[in-house]
Formats: structure tokens, sequence, C-alpha cells
């Protein structure tokens, strides 16, 4: 009776591994395309920023910068000078005074997210950054950003127009995939 029971044990597990049958594919894939997808090397990519001065209609300056990064990371690209001023009697403090600008790129699946801020300052009288003795006036812009970029197209991220003139000042930003 012990042989009969183990002899119908074993057919019904030899039964239920062939129905079983081979585990599902799409079980499978799922661990292997993580794990493709975490191999993979981030793309890498070149912005190109242009900050135009623009003044009735025609571009009068346009100042160029560039950075490399990939996708899913930031980068900073940072030039100026450190200005003294004196906040009390004998006290100085430092202000940066020049062009700071940040980008990050994010892939999402309508397209590449370009996440831009720009902070860009000056001497309201250019006379004033040769002088030591006296309290700078600056000018400064501004403008942060999120677009999906346009691989390979320039496009205009923002403009502002200078409250003391008829200029204008647009920040435009190319972005392109590196090979």
């Amino acid at each position: 009776m012990n042989r009969k029971i183990v002899l119908i044990f074993a057919k019904l597990l030899v039964i239920s591994v062939c129905w079983s049958g081979p585990p599902s594919r799409a079980q499978d894939q799922t661990p292997a395309a993580k794990t493709e997808a975490s191999n993979k090397p981030a793309d890498a990519y070149r912005v190109d920023f242009a900050v135009k001065e623009i003044e009735d209609g025609k571009t009068i300056n346009t100042r160029q910068y560039s950075m490399n990064l990939n996708a899913e990371d930031s980068n900073r690209l940072k030039i100026g000078t450190r200005v003294p001023v004196e906040a009390k009697q004998g006290e100085f403090e430092y202000i940066d005074v020049g062009t700071n600008l940040f980008a990050q790129l994010r892939e999402r699946p309508n397209g590449l997210l370009l996440e831009v801020r720009a902070e860009i300052s000056n001497f309201a009288v250019p006379e004033q950054a040769a002088r030591s003795n006296s309290m700078p006036l600056l000018r400064q812009m501004q403008i942060n950003a999120s677009t999906v970029a346009l691989l390979g197209k320039p496009m205009v991220v923002g403009s502002v127009d200078d409250p003391n003139s008829k200029r204008q000042f647009q920040l435009e930003v190319i972005v392109t995939r590196l090979k």
C-alpha cells in the first residue's frame, strides 16, 4: 500500500512539473532589463549657452559658454570676480560679480528634460570695477527654466528686459548628444 501511495505521489509530481512548463519569459526579462538599464552607460551631451544682448531688434553682444554632462547629472559653470564690500567699518564681505550657469538633464518618456539656471551680474557703472573705495552698484539678471530639450536646435529658454535701457537679454541653449 505504501508503494501505491509513493507511485501516485511521484506521478502527481511529474504531472505538476510538466504542466507548469518553463518559467514565464516576462518574469525573466524584467530583472534582466533592470540589470541592462543599470549597466547601460549614461548618454553624454554638450550644452551650449548664448547670452544675447539685443537692442532695437539687433544683437549687439553675445557671450557663449559650454559644458558637457551626462543624462541624470548636473553641472555648474562659474566665471567672475569676488568684489570686497565694506559691510561695517573695517569689516569686508565679498560678493560675486559675473556669470553662474547651472544645467541638469533628465531622461523622461516624452524626451530629455533640461533644467537651467542662469545668474548674471555686472557693474551698473563700468568704471566702478576699477574703484575699490566705493560701494558698487550691481545689475543682476536671473533666468530659471525647465523645458523638453530639442536636440541640436537653438531654444530661447528665457528673456528679460533691462529696466534702464531699451535692451533685452536672451538666454539661448543648444543641447547636442555626444557620440
